[in-house]
C-alpha cells in the first residue's frame, strides 16, 4: 500500500470504514444471492450401513439427488447432534465422525471429505431471532448427515453444515425455529432433516431385518397416522407428538429421530406439494419414511 493512500485509510472517519468493512464482505454475502427455491428434504436414514451398502433405500436417496437442482450448500439437522441450545458448526473442513459401534471395518474407513461454510454458518447465525446460535468448531458430520448426503452427493462436493437440535426443548419450539430458515430457500440452500419417523431401537426384531416391510402393529399406525397428517398439512398433532397415543409412544419413545422432521414440515409452504419415497417399515419398529418439498 502506498504511503498516500494509508494516510486517506487513516483520515476515514468511523461510519466510513464501517462502509468499508461492509464492501469487504460483499463477495461473502454475494455468495448467497437469491436463486429458485430449493425443496427440503425428509431423509429417514437408518442404518449407517446404508453409507456402504446397495439396496431399495439407497437407490431411494441416489435418485432424489438426482431429481433436485444441485444445492450451494446444506443445511443439515441431525438426530445425531443434540445440545443444550441451538449451534450450528462453522469449520471449513468438518470431520467425519464414526459415532457408532460394532460395525464393520469398512463403514469406520469411510470419510466423507465435504467442506463447511463459515459463510452460512454466520448467515444462518443472523437471520435465527428465536434464540442466540453459537458457532461451533469441533462436532463435523456425524453418521445421521453423512451416511444419507453421501448417496446424494457421492463426489462430496457440496458444502455442508449442521444445526444441533436443543434438547431442553418441545416441538413448537423447533417448528417455530425451523420456520426462521426458510429465507435459505432462496438462497440455494439444500435443507434437510435426517432421522425416523418410527425409531424404538430397543425393540428392534433382529431376525427380522431382511423382512420385506416388516412392522409391528404399533409401528404401522403410527406412520400411517403421521403421513396422514403430514399430507393433509396438519401439523399440529405431529408437533403434539407426546399427545397422541400408544402407537405414537412407542415410535418415539425419546425425540431426537423425529425431531428433524418437525424442521422440514415447518419450511412447507401452502402451494407445495410432498412426495413419499422409502415408505417401508424394517425390523419391525424402524421406518425409512422420507419426504420431499417442493
Amino acid at each position: 500500500m502506498k504511503r498516500l493512500d494509508f494516510l486517506k485509510i487513516l483520515a476515514l472517519s468511523p461510519l466510513a470504514l464501517a462502509a468499508m468493512k461492509l464492501k469487504e464482505l460483499e463477495p461473502i454475502t454475494n455468495g448467497l444471492t437469491s436463486t429458485q427455491k430449493m425443496p427440503v428434504l425428509f431423509l429417514g436414514h437408518g442404518s449407517p450401513m446404508n453409507a456402504i451398502e446397495e439396496n431399495e433405500f439407497v437407490k431411494g436417496f441416489r435418485d432424489i439427488g438426482k431429481d433436485i437442482p444441485k444445492p450451494k450448500a446444506i443445511l443439515m439437522i441431525s438426530a445425531h447432534w443434540e445440545t443444550k441450545g441451538t449451534f450450528v458448526t462453522a469449520m471449513a473442513k468438518p470431520r467425519t465422525i464414526h459415532d457408532f459401534g460394532g460395525f464393520p471395518q469398512a463403514l469406520f474407513d469411510v470419510q466423507y471429505p465435504a467442506p463447511g461454510s463459515p459463510e452460512l454458518a454466520n448467515e444462518t447465525k443472523s437471520i435465527i431471532k428465536k434464540t442466540q446460535v453459537g458457532l461451533d468448531d469441533k462436532w463435523g458430520l456425524d453418521h445421521g448427515a453423512w451416511s444419507v448426503i453421501k448417496n446424494l452427493y457421492p463426489k462430496a462436493d457440496v458444502p455442508i453444515i449442521q444445526m444441533s437440535i436443543d434438547y431442553t426443548q418441545g416441538g413448537q419450539y423447533h417448528y417455530d425455529l425451523a420456520k426462521e430458515l426458510a429465507i435459505l430457500r432462496n438462497k440455494g440452500i439444500l435443507i434437510v432433516g435426517s432421522g425416523n419417523m418410527v425409531h424404538n431401537l430397543g425393540m428392534v426384531a433382529w431376525d427380522k431385518l431382511n423382512a420385506d416391510s416388516y412392522g409391528y402393529d404399533w409401528a404401522i399406525e403410527a406412520n400411517e397416522k403421521m403421513k396422514k397428517f403430514i399430507l393433509t398439512d396438519n401439523h399440529q398433532p405431529l408437533i403434539n407428538f407426546k399427545s397422541q397415543g400408544k402407537a405414537f409412544d412407542l415410535a418415539i419413545p425419546t425425540p431426537e429421530h423425529f425431531l428433524p422432521l418437525i424442521y422440514s414440515l415447518a419450511l412447507k409452504e401452502k402451494n407445495e406439494k410432498i412426495t413419499l419415497f422409502n415408505d417401508k417399515a424394517i425390523g419391525g419398529s424402524l421406518t425409512m419414511t422420507s419426504i420431499k418439498i417442493d
